[in-house]
């Protein structure tokens, strides 16, 4: 010990301290106590792609919304199907003969099958996990088989075969990556947003925000599943389809959306297509996630 400080000793001291302390917060079980193997809504840190012999194409599809100048939106609908709000959703799109994106968690499907069953033809369903978990945390193995059993829960009680996955609060780790692609899934995020907290007590905010916020190929982000904010959108849909058709835009699948974009220009374009007609100043930046938005 002779020619060392007190202040080295010290010094030395709280580095093993930290060290240990280090190791202890890596184990499992800590990591749970501490919260670090759930990730923040708005970003964190998240699995890597572990699995490179795993990748099928040299590229994957993600998208925020559709380019093309053609007057279409896509509505979307996560966490479903739910007694409360699902049926409620349904009705409103029934009666202003609105398709729809439902990006539905397998469990919720095999627990409520009866309140899509016969109601989804003219709507589009797409993988949103098992039982939303964050995949983001999982390896390619643990996702794998989520993706795997909610394409069966779909394809068993609709009939359909997914082709789109959105993954839980649109968080992406590259083995939710890597999975999406051995499976053949575009992985579907969002560019607009219901703001329900914003609008708690103001459905028709809420619906001229979306209405002037609007552009083409704007692919919009809502619930049928979650608390009693979810009746601010509901209680806003009508007035939302009726303003995005009185600016001349028309409510398509997300399927729909991107085959539209992908599409060459129509050079002879009919009097129906017509430009736009913008209202407001609202830009279209990719909305950021809010509280409103926290089971997507």
């Amino acid at each position: 010990m002779a020619g060392l400080s007190r202040r080295a000793v010290l010094g030395g001291a709280l580095l093993g301290a930290a060290g240990v302390a280090t190791g202890v917060a890596g184990t499992p079980m800590v990591r749970g106590w501490l919260g670090l193997n759930r990730l923040p809504v708005a970003g964190g840190y998240a699995a890597s792609a572990d699995r490179l012999d795993a990748v099928a194409n040299p590229a994957v599809s993600i998208h925020y919304y559709a380019r093309t100048s053609e007057p279409v939106v896509a509505f979307t609908f996560d966490d479903g199907p739910a007694p409360q709000w699902t049926p409620m959703v349904l009705d409103e799109l029934d009666k202003a003969q609105v398709p729809a994106t439902f990006f539905m968690v397998g469990r919720n499907l095999s627990r409520h099958a009866d309140l899509v069953s016969g109601r989804l033809a003219r709507h589009e369903v797409g993988n949103h996990s098992w039982k939303h978990d964050d995949l983001a945390t999982e390896d390619l193995g643990q996702i794998g088989d989520d993706l795997d059993r909610t394409h069966s829960a779909i394809r068993q009680y609709t009939g359909r075969t997914a082709t789109l996955f959105r993954p839980p609060y649109g968080h992406l780790g590259g083995s939710t990556v890597l999975a999406a692609d051995q499976r053949g899934y575009d992985i579907v995020l969002w560019s607009m947003e219901m703001h329900e907290n914003t609008y708690h007590n103001d459905p028709a905010g809420q619906a001229r925000y979306i209405v002037e916020s609007a552009r083409p190929g704007s692919i919009i982000l809502a619930h049928d599943a979650g608390g009693d904010q979810r009746l601010v959108t509901i209680r806003g849909l009508a007035a939302m389809f009726d303003g995005l058709r009185r600016r001349g835009f028309r409510m398509v699948t997300v399927s729909e959306l991107f085959s539209i974009a992908s599409a060459p220009p129509n050079p002879n374009p009919a009097r129906s297509q017509l430009p736009v007609r913008a209202i407001g100043t609202v830009p279209q930046p990719r909305s950021a996630p809010s509280s409103a938005s926290r089971t997507k």
